[in-house]
């Protein structure tokens, strides 16, 4: 059988996940910290295309 995936563009992507790492640095927790600031490195990489 075929597998069905779901594919978005690097910008949908790099967006979705400065978004989630914004969202996830309004908890102070340390853990939270360091998730979303990779989140949001994440995204901007994948923004400017430089993976």
């Amino acid at each position: 059988m075929a597998k069905k995936g779901i594919s978005i563009s690097g910008v949908a992507m790099g967006i979705i996940a400065i978004v989630a790492g914004v969202l996830i640095l309004f908890k102070w927790l340390p853990l939270y910290l360091v998730v979303g600031i990779f989140l949001i490195v994440w995204g901007v990489l994948a923004v400017i295309d430089k993976r």
